[in-house]
């Protein structure tokens, strides 16, 4: 493991090849305006009069009236008048909280008759919230947190996902170390369940989207190379914005998909009057940042690899940094975009290729996307269709395991030994007319783990190749000014082929014991279908408002794979199906197919632009719940909004303030194959039996019950915005793995109990103002998230004398994870160290190898859960030029690094 610095240089060309903006037919002699005039050189001094008035006409109070690039200045009155002394052809700035600055150009001493234009920006924020239905930030009751899509390609990732870290509050993102393009898992509001992954929702335009991730996912030393997701597939080009909904009330209509949160991509379509066409690029740079601190002064002892012998004459120049490249990732984007008022066209071609640290690590995606938007039948349809299609391939992502990751043994290197003798990783083999790996075991070990590292890169490699395509379509029916119905259905298909190849003279326990290698290949097939009808009602009155949604939904999902490797048998490094010796080969056909079938409604009542009551529902038919007798689950969520800004004529220091509160429950399947018998392909016997666990029938969903409570403010003329959550939420009907008699064929059996609790604060702070006549705008945003977990119940059949194992962190030996009530999910405990001398010296035994001695029992040392997670983002930018700075930090909580542990016990490190 390793952190990396990474030096970007990035280059947008917008209009690089056109970019032609429909001009107006006519235009307008009129000087208001919201775009700054210049300023006139006449200096004769006048006094000008006027009225400022909102869009209605009437008179606005304390309006500011300021003369341009000076402090000379008035306020309105009562009326809305004012007068003021000032230069001749100056430009006066009038402006007022709730509404957009205009700019007027003084000509002499003619009355002024201004009208302010409502800031829908700042007091109608529009965020797109869930099944794609855009609701205004202030009636809303939960909080959702909106990204728009040019911070996420001012620097680009090949995984756009991780271009979120530290943007958001109560988002957690654990990006992966494999490499460019590999899979993240993203985290909001704390682990909650003990069974599943805890991983995010990804929804594109409304619609639910099937992530899969490819490679292996398992951990552990025998790990091999993982691979990317489908999430990872996205072009950052294409997204318009992203609203990021972490808690349950914000994700109730998306049912048990969303318990653990949702985030939601909008992206781009046509525009009506312009046509534009933009070329980008984005290349960064990657380095090894921090290294471990390496001791090359003490060597190994003749035929051992722990560097634990005599100290050397002549200290090693040996430096493991030197294993590794300067990684390379080059994103370019190609854009078109055209549209009138009845059809706009949007079609985008983007490349993304990178070389990770690690040499022969490779990531490219090719991305094709199209969509067009028509409107006909005198407007009162709209037709929106849309198609992507994504070519992947990936090669020697780097495993999080021991045997196929080159690390270890490049670390590990006996420091008395010369490494430049093994970076020649083959030698020719006479006798066999091959070449054989090189690394003289005979010298300095026997240890079958410990291959050649330039071996590992060249002559174990993965390769993953990967072709999907989406379609989607939905029809809008606009009935009335008031009512709508749309349909909307979406394919997402994908084909990807996985390749294992080892030479000959790999270690046999990864060649199936054969001498003349390994060959490899597994092909998965995932199929997604969504679709759904929604009617959406939208009616306002003098004070009241109503909208309501109302829907149901079907959501298929199938995935079919089929696998056959095996140790090569006939001729050596010939990777054919027909080379593999049938005798030790595995072969493997399995797949599963579920279905969704959903039912849901929401209602939100406004009243006087100012309080907002939003309730919902919805119930799910889930076929992982088959053969039990809860067939289906509801929940439900109900909020409350009040924006109190609106009880009073806010002032400029404070002109927005809401607070809200929330509550949901949400549902979410057992896992798939738990409740119903089924027959398992057993590689090792080449035989069908039972799986380990025993069905359940009487399982039940697992639910989160949430609670929320918030405050949205914003400050100074809405420059400074400020949000603060607070939240609680507990999960319940757990589920655990619980020994059962051998005499019923089982190994374990599923259960259902316990409480999970989540409960802590996510506050974001803003700035974001333009200056000189807009030309330059600074911004800058803080995020703060604390989430405090605790296991309240566990279940009694499960636990072992008051605690529940989950599993060792690293090699045996290591920390190991237990569960206790009234403890986290993330507590570490040991009963293994060192042995030390009464001086402190570590003990070993005659081999150069150190001594490990056991505590009487397992001790608690801290947990790897964060006290807090904090971001901080700020940009400049003027005349096109961005300077863009990010830190994102985590605070707390102990980090248990196997690297560490083995570099200690091998004696290379200081």
């Amino acid at each position: 493991m390793i952190k990396t610095r990474k030096s970007r240089f990035v280059c947008t060309l917008s209009g690089f090849v056109m970019a032609l903006m429909m001009m107006p037919l006519s235009a307008s002699a009129e000087v208001a305006g919201n775009t700054p005039p210049q300023q006139s050189d006449e200096a004769s001094v006048v006094t000008v009069q006027g009225t400022v008035v909102d869009a209605t006409g009437l008179p606005l109070i304390g309006a500011s009236v300021v003369e341009q690039g000076t402090l000379n200045g008035t306020i309105t009155d009562v009326d809305g008048k004012f007068s003021l002394s000032v230069r001749n052809g100056a430009v006066l700035e009038v402006s007022s909280i709730g509404f957009k600055t205009e700019y007027v150009t003084v000509t002499g001493t003619a009355p002024l008759n201004i009208t302010l234009l409502e800031d829908t920006e700042l007091l109608n924020e529009v965020v797109v919230t869930a099944l794609g239905i855009k609701r205004e930030q202030k009636a809303l009751s939960y909080n959702v947190q909106a990204v728009d899509g040019d911070k996420l390609t001012a620097v680009k990732d090949a995984n756009f996902v991780n271009s979120l870290n530290g943007k958001v509050a109560g988002v957690v993102i654990n990006s992966s170390s494999a490499g460019p393009g590999a899979a993240s898992r993203v985290v909001m509001r704390g682990s909650k369940s003990l069974d599943k992954d805890n991983n995010a929702l990804y929804v594109i335009d409304g619609i639910p989207m099937f992530n899969v991730n490819s490679g292996n996912q398992d951990g552990g030393t025998m790990a091999s190379q993982p691979g990317s997701s489908n999430a990872a597939d996205l072009n950052p080009e294409d997204i318009e914005s992203i609203s990021v909904l972490t808690g349950p009330s914000a994700a109730a209509l998306y049912g048990y998909q969303a318990a653990n949160g949702v985030i939601l991509v909008t992206t781009k379509k046509g525009q009506a009057g312009k046509t534009k066409v933009t070329f980008s690029n984005n290349t960064s740079f990657s380095n090894p940042l921090m290294m471990y601190d390496f001791q090359n002064t003490y060597g190994n002892l003749e035929g051992v690899y722990s560097s634990w012998g005599n100290k050397m004459d002549t200290p090693t120049t040996f430096n493991p940094a030197d294993f590794f490249n300067t990684g390379v990732d080059v994103i370019n984007g190609f854009t078109f975009s055209t549209g009138t008022e009845k059809n706009q066209t949007y079609a985008s071609v983007s490349t993304t290729n990178s070389t990770g640290i690690i040499p022969t690590s490779e990531y490219n995606r090719y991305n094709f996307s199209f969509r067009n938007t028509a409107k006909f039948a005198k407007d009162k349809l709209t037709l929106d269709l849309g198609a992507q299609y994504v070519i992947q391939n990936n090669k020697n992502l780097i495993a999080g395991g021991e045997y196929f990751n080159p690390l270890p043994a490049l670390y590990l290197f006996p420091r008395g030994e010369n490494f430049q003798e093994v970076q020649m990783y083959e030698r020719w083999n006479s006798v066999r007319n091959i070449m054989e790996q090189y690394w003289p075991t005979e010298k300095f070990s026997t240890d079958l783990s410990m291959q050649n590292p330039y071996w590992i890169l060249n002559r174990m490699t993965n390769e993953v190749e990967k072709q999907r395509y989406m379609l989607n379509a939905s029809l809008k029916w606009d009935i009335t000014d008031w009512l709508n119905i749309i349909g909307r259905v979406r394919v997402d298909n994908t084909v990807q082929d996985a390749f294992n190849k080892r030479y000959a003279t790999t270690s046999g326990t990864f060649t199936e014991g054969s001498k003349k290698g390994f060959y490899g290949h597994s092909t998965q097939n995932d199929k997604a279908t969504y679709a759904d009808v929604i009617a959406n009602i939208s009616k306002t009155w003098d004070k009241w408002s109503l909208h309501v949604n109302v829907g149901a939904s079907i959501d298929d999902r199938r995935s079919s794979s089929t696998t056959f490797n095996g140790g090569l048998k006939t001729v050596p490094n010939f990777f054919h199906y027909g080379n593999i010796d049938k005798n030790i080969s595995k072969r493997n056909e399995a797949g599963w197919r579920e279905q969704t079938q959903s039912v849901f409604a929401s209602a939100e009542v406004g009243w006087n632009r100012m309080a907002y009551l939003t309730v919902t529902g919805r119930n799910d038919w889930d076929s992982k719940l088959a053969y039990t007798d809860q067939l289906s689950f509801f929940y439900p969520s109900v909020g409350l909004s009040f924006v109190v800004s609106e009880l009073f004529d806010a002032p400029m220091a404070l002109p927005y303030l809401k607070v809200r509160a929330s509550w949901a429950e949400v549902g979410s399947a057992p896992s798939r194959f738990l409740t119903y018998e089924e027959r398992v392909y057993n590689e090792q016997t080449d035989t069908y039996g039972r799986p380990t666990t025993m069905f359940n029938p009487e399982l039940k969903p697992e639910k989160t019950r949430s609670w929320e409570l918030g405050l949205n403010a914003k400050f100074v003329d809405g420059r400074i915005n400020f949000d603060f959550t607070w939240y609680k939420a507990n999960t319940f009907n757990q589920t655990f793995y619980i020994p059962v008699s051998a005499s019923t064929g089982y190994t374990n059996k599923a259960i259902q109990a316990g409480n999970v609790q989540n409960a802590g604060v996510e506050i974001a702070l803003g700035y974001s103002d333009s200056y000189a006549n807009d030309k330059v705008h600074f911004s800058t945003n803080f995020t703060f998230t604390h989430n405090q977990n605790k296991t309240v119940k566990l279940v009694d059949e499960a636990m072992e004398n008051g605690f529940l194992p989950k599993g060792t962190l690293g090699t045996a030996g290591g920390p190991q994870v237990r569960l206790t009530e009234g403890g986290t999910m993330g507590d570490l405990y040991t009963r293994y160290r060192l042995r030390q001398s009464p001086n402190g010296y570590i003990w070993q035994n005659g081999m150069g190898e150190v001594v490990m001695e056991e505590l009487e029992d397992y001790k608690y040392i801290g947990s790897t859960l964060p006290k807090f997670h904090a971001g901080w983002n700020t940009s400049l930018s003027y005349a096109g030029v961005t300077l863009n700075i990010q830190f994102t930090g985590r605070f707390g909580g102990l980090v248990v690094s196997d690297t560490q542990a083995m570099l200690d016990k091998y004696g290379v490190s200081q």
